[in-house]
């Protein structure tokens, strides 16, 4: 059978289309520049599944998308859908496991190595004419790294740290005891305290809205560095932004934020001791493939009946009360 399947994106990796392809089905995607065009689209079109990236999908768009029967993500995120309106709807949201887990890791380490040595700050001087030789950097080896959330991607994150030469701990109330190579933490404020180098791998939630906030911030190592690949709302920004230009932090590497793209008066933009990149942790050519052909393959389990291969339905909880 053939189905209809939506990617809010311009292109799917060809990994993943070609899945889809093989399989007979019909593609639409969302060209640059129309994004606007994705509630106009879902209501229009007989959409049996949506492939979800960066957009979106809030109650009224997939309430107004009457056959839609999945929605696969395109990543290991849900936030961007509303899983409460889709079970709501009998529609199953799936996210696609561990997929791009090394390359958000890989990009986690380049962030710290990037603002401990100063690299940004003093490319940008190098390139106006400067030679600032006498510029010291933060070697790694040494110090402490702390994981707030200890999943897939921290414990690539650890495995990394540790060939550095950093001891690494971690907090995770989910686990009980720690992979080998991470000693665990009490509690967050033990895991602050202790911590050079903050780095942070869980989901956002409402209870970990802003959980580093002024306050968490000022118990961390004077001169720490703050690294985010997860999800921009867990930081006060403000507070950070604070936190570095009073000295306390050395800088800050982030590659999400609380809103995408920023604004251009956010005070972080303005801080050479922080290294901004555009939520591309898993944005590497072998990333991209992995995810692109599960969030595919999820998709078409879905709309056949069968359980997802790969990663998990998300709303699942959620379907067994609506239904």
């Amino acid at each position: 059978m053939s189905y209809t399947i939506l990617v809010t994106a311009p292109r799917l990796a060809d990994e993943g289309r070609e899945v889809l392809e093989q399989a007979g089905c019909r593609l639409l995607f969302i060209p640059k520049g129309e994004e606007d065009s994705l509630g106009e689209i879902m209501a229009s079109q007989p959409i049996d599944a949506v492939i979800a990236r960066t957009l979106t999908l809030n109650k009224a768009t997939i309430a107004s998308c009457q056959g839609l029967r999945a929605i696969s993500r395109h990543g290991v995120g849900h936030d961007a859908v509303d899983i409460q309106a889709a079970a709501e709807l009998g529609i199953p949201v799936t996210v696609v496991g561990d997929t791009n887990a090394q390359s958000v890791a890989e990009l986690a380490i380049g962030l710290m190595i990037t603002v401990a040595r100063n690299v940004s700050d003093l490319g940008q001087r190098v390139s106006t004419g400067e030679w600032p030789r006498q510029t010291p950097g933060l070697q790694l080896s040494g110090r402490v790294l702390g994981l707030v959330g200890c999943g897939t991607i921290a414990r690539h994150v650890a495995r990394m740290a540790n060939a550095i030469g950093m001891r690494v701990i971690a907090y995770d109330p989910a686990l009980e005891t720690m992979p080998e190579g991470i000693s665990k933490a009490a509690n967050l404020d033990d895991l602050l305290t202790s911590s050079d180098v903050l780095s942070l791998h869980c989901p956002l939630l409402p209870s970990t809205q802003n959980l580093i906030d002024a306050a968490a911030l000022a118990k961390l190592h004077s001169g720490a560095i703050v690294i985010n690949t997860a999800r921009g709302g867990l930081i006060d920004e403000n507070a950070l932004a604070d936190a570095i230009m009073a000295g306390h932090l050395k800088g800050a590497g982030l590659d999400t934020l609380n809103i995408e793209p920023p604004p251009e008066n956010h005070p972080l933009l303005r801080l050479p001791q922080v290294v901004l990149t555009p939520h591309v942790g898993g944005n590497s050519d072998a990333a991209l493939a992995l995810t692109a052909r599960a969030a595919a393959e999820n998709a078409l389990a879905l709309l056949s009946g069968h359980p997802p291969a790969h990663g998990r339905i998300v709303n699942e909880h959620l379907l067994e009360i609506t239904q």
